[in-house]
C-alpha cells in the first residue's frame, strides 16, 4: 500500500474516496465537508439528519456522489468528543477507513488527518492514521484456501501544507513501525510445525544479512558450554533443539547500548505438568516475546537509530518425555544461581533466567526483557494490558510514558520483599514459582531479578495478555497482536538522540 501526502481540497480529489471526520462538537458540517455537501447538491447534510449522525465514535456516514463530485464517495466517520481525543483514537479512526475501503472494494481513498488536528499535530496524526491503516488491513491467510484478494492500492493523508514535509517524514516511520508489527504478528501466527527453535534461528539470520547485523547462533552443545543449564533443561524434552540467538545492531556513532530479550518459546505443552487441552490451544504464540524482539530488528534496520542494540533469544519448546525435567529437580543457572522446579509449566523464566546472564555479562547501559510468562498477569490486568516491573523506577517510567504514546497499554506490578519470601526454595536458592497463588505475574518478575545483574537498569514486561487475543480489538485483528514493537521502537529512537 502506498502512502501519500497532500494539502489539495477535498473538493478536488481525485479518488475513489473522501474519508473524513467529524467530532461531536461540531454541529456543523466543517469548512471542507460543506464544500463537498454543496457539491453534491445537500446529500451528505440530507442524510447526516435521517440517520442521526453525530459524531459519535467510530459511527459512519456513506454518501455516493453519484457523478456530481471528483471522488466515487464521502465517508464520514466519527471522531468522538474533542476531549478524550488521543493519538491511539487517530489510529482507530484510520483502522475503520481501511476496513470501509475493504468492505467497499475502495482501492484509493483520500484521508484527511487536517480534520482531527485541534492542536496543530497534523504531522503526529498522520503517523498515528498510517499506523492505523496498515494495522487495521492485516490478516494472516497464508493457509486459506479461499482468500480476499482485494486489498487497498494507495492512502493519501491530508494535512495542512506547512505540515507536509513534516508529516511525509512521520509517515514514514509510521508505515516501517506498522510493518515491523505486522512482520511480527506473522511469526507469532505460525503454528508450531512450521516454526521451531531452528527456524526461528534461520529467521534471525535472514534479517542479519537483510540489514547488515551481526548474528551468532548457538546449538545445543554451546549452550551446554555456556554453563545455560536451566534453559537446557526445558529444552530437553522435544525433538527439536533449542537454539540460543544473538542478534547485535552497531551503529557508528551509538549513544547507548541497549540489551533485548525476548521469550522464544515456540511451543509450550507444559511440560510434565502438561497444560489442559483449553490452555495449550494457543501456545503457539508463547514465541511472541522472541518474535518482538525480531520484529524491532526489523524496524530498526530500515530507522537506523544511533544505539547499539542486542537482540537475545533462548528458543526452545516445552514438550513432555523421558528426557524432561521434573518437579523437584534442582538446577544450576549461568549465574551460579541453584533453582528448585516446583513446576515444569514454569519454564520461560528459567530459559529468560540464563538469558538475563548472557546479556548482564555484555554490560549494556540497560536491559528489557519481553515474555509472554504468566496467566496471573492476565488475571491482574486483562487481556489488553502489559505488567511493567524492573529494579530502574527511571527506566521503567520511560517505557510507559513511551507505551502512552503508542497506544500499548502497560502498568507498572511493585515489587516486594513480602513477595520475595514466597520464591525462596527449601533446597536451592529459588523456587521457579511462588509458594502462594497470589501475585503470580510479580514473583515471576521477582525470580527473574535473581539473573540480572543489580548494576543494570532492568525492565520485564509481561505481555501474556495483549500479546495475542482470540477476538480482536481496535486496530487489531484476532491472533497476534506484534505487542510492544512500537513501543519499544520508539524508545530505542528516543534513546538514540
Amino acid at each position: 500500500m502506498q502512502f501519500k501526502i497532500t494539502s489539495g481540497h477535498l473538493k478536488n480529489a481525485r479518488t475513489k474516496a473522501v474519508i473524513s471526520f467529524v467530532f461531536k462538537e461540531q454541529k456543523k458540517l466543517p469548512e471542507e465537508i460543506a464544500q463537498l455537501d454543496e457539491i453534491l447538491e445537500g446529500a451528505i447534510s440530507a442524510l447526516k439528519r435521517e440517520i442521526k449522525f453525530n459524531g459519535d465514535f467510530g459511527k459512519v456516514l456513506t454518501v455516493p456522489s453519484l457523478g456530481k463530485g471528483k471522488a466515487d464517495f464521502v465517508i464520514l466517520i466519527g471522531a468522538g468528543s474533542k476531549r478524550d481525543f488521543d493519538l491511539d483514537k487517530a489510529r482507530r479512526l484510520g483502522a475503520a477507513a481501511v476496513r470501509k475501503m475493504r468492505n467497499m472494494k475502495v482501492d484509493k481513498a483520500m484521508i484527511d488527518a487536517e480534520a482531527l488536528s485541534i492542536k496543530d499535530e497534523d504531522p503526529d496524526i498522520a503517523q498515528a492514521i498510517t499506523e492505523g491503516v496498515i494495522l487495521g488491513n492485516y490478516r494472516f491467510d497464508k493457509y486459506m484456501s479461499k482468500k480476499d484478494e482485494f486489498e487497498p492500492k494507495e492512502v493519501q493523508i491530508r494535512v495542512k501544507r506547512k505540515y507536509k514535509n513534516a508529516a511525509e517524514e512521520k509517515v514514514k516511520i509510521g508505515k516501517i513501525l506498522a510493518e515491523a508489527q505486522n512482520f511480527t504478528r506473522d511469526l507469532v501466527n505460525e503454528p508450531g510445525n512450521v516454526i521451531n527453535p531452528q527456524k526461528l534461528a534461520e529467521i534471525a539470520e535472514e534479517l542479519a544479512k537483510e540489514y547488515g547485523f551481526e548474528v551468532k547462533i548457538y546449538d545445543e552443545d554451546e549452550i551446554e558450554k555456556m554453563g545455560m543449564n536451566a534453559y537446557l533443561a526445558v529444552a530437553r524434552g522435544s525433538a527439536n533443539p533449542p537454539r540460543f540467538i544473538h542478534l547485535t545492531y552497531k551503529p557508528k556513532k551509538a549513544k547507548k547500548e541497549i540489551a533485548l530479550v525476548g521469550k522464544g518459546l515456540t511451543f509450550d505443552s507444559g511440560g510434565l505438568n502438561i497444560k489442559p487441552g483449553d490452555y495449550m490451544r494457543w501456545m503457539k504464540s508463547d514465541k511472541a516475546g522472541a518474535c518482538a524482539v525480531l520484529g524491532i530488528f526489523k524496524a530498526i534496520g530500515e530507522l537506523k537509530p544511533d544505539v547499539a542494540v542486542h537482540g537475545v533469544i533462548a528458543a526452545a519448546e516445552n514438550m513432555p518425555d523421558g528426557k524432561s525435567y521434573r518437579p523437584d529437580d534442582i538446577i544450576v543457572a549461568k549465574n551460579g544461581v541453584s533453582i528448585e522446579i516446583g513446576n515444569t509449566d514454569a519454564e520461560g523464566r528459567l530459559t529468560l533466567a540464563d538469558a538475563l546472564c548472557y546479556v548482564s555479562e555484555l554490560k549494556p547501559d540497560a536491559i528489557i526483557d519481553m515474555a509472554t510468562l504468566t496467566g496471573a498477569c492476565i488475571v491482574a490486568l486483562g487481556e489488553y494490558t502489559a505488567g511493567v516491573m524492573g529494579n530502574n523506577q527511571r527506566l521503567i517510567n520511560q517505557v510507559l510514558e513511551t507505551s502512552e504514546k503508542t497506544g500499548e497499554w502497560m502498568w507498572q506490578l511493585p515489587f516486594n520483599d513480602m513477595l520475595r519470601e514466597h520464591i525462596k526454595a527449601p533446597n536451592a536458592d529459588v523456587y521457579n514459582i511462588g509458594t502462594t497463588r497470589y501475585g503470580g505475574a510479580i514473583t515471576a518478575g521477582l525470580f527473574l531479578e535473581k539473573f540480572v545483574d543489580k548494576n543494570i537498569p532492568w525492565v520485564h514486561i509481561d505481555i501474556a495478555g495483549p500479546a495475542h487475543n482470540t477476538k480482536g480489538w481496535y486496530y487489531h485483528p484476532k491472533g497476534a497482536t506484534g505487542f510492544p514493537v512500537r513501543t519499544i521502537t520508539t524508545f530505542l529512537m528516543e534513546n538514540s538522540k
